[in-house]
């Protein structure tokens, strides 16, 4: 029985085997509710942790000022702070951009199913801390441009998706597809027909 079961959901398509497997708990009232709820949370979430990790990293700390300058050369604001900075300062700047890069690679995938992907996730980190970036060099005071913040969030990114982020966005979202997935499914179900 179970292997004439196994036989049906693989003949089927991709798409309609996955639904079938996965999604029925989201397709009810209740089902539709719950995945608001945790939409509308992560984006709390993200908002709150946002905010408090732009309060940390855009907010100079009084030993920190020795290394705010513009920085285009990428890993050499990190080399400065690993050999000169105390561990504070360590913590508050490298740790600081790799949280944010976390909350943004873990959250956004609860948020809408179309920024799951280490590449979409990635694009995404690069543009909002390069904005934050510029923000903090044109008007905040002792504050500068600094390539090594953005490639740290992008870091810190990938490290909140590839383990949690990718996991719960497709327990959230599992009869969502992407483009490349939706064209495969439609490539089986072609070759399919030509078969029979």
């Amino acid at each position: 029985m179970d292997q004439v079961e196994s036989v049906e959901l693989a003949a089927e398509p991709p798409s309609t085997a996955r639904t079938r497997r996965t999604a029925p708990h989201w397709r009810t009232r209740g089902g539709r509710a719950a995945r608001l709820m945790l939409r509308s949370l992560a984006l709390l979430l993200l908002t709150l942790s946002a905010l408090e990790i732009l309060h940390l990293t855009l907010i100079p700390t009084p030993g920190s000022v020795a290394f705010s300058h513009t920085n285009l050369h990428p890993f050499a604001t990190i080399r400065l702070y690993l050999h000169y900075g105390t561990v504070q300062q360590q913590i508050l700047q490298i740790g600081g951009n790799i949280a944010m890069g976390v909350a943004l690679g873990f959250l956004l995938p609860q948020i809408t199913p179309y920024l799951r992907g280490l590449i979409r996730i990635e694009i995404v980190t690069v543009i909002f801390m390069a904005f934050v970036e510029v923000a903090q060099h044109y008007f905040i005071a002792r504050s500068s441009l600094n390539i090594d913040g953005v490639i740290l969030a992008a870091i810190g990114a990938a490290l909140g998706y590839v383990p949690l982020g990718r996991m719960f966005g497709m327990r959230l979202y599992p009869d969502h597809l992407h483009w490349w997935q939706r064209r495969l499914a439609r490539t089986v179900e072609r070759r399919r027909g030509r078969s029979r």
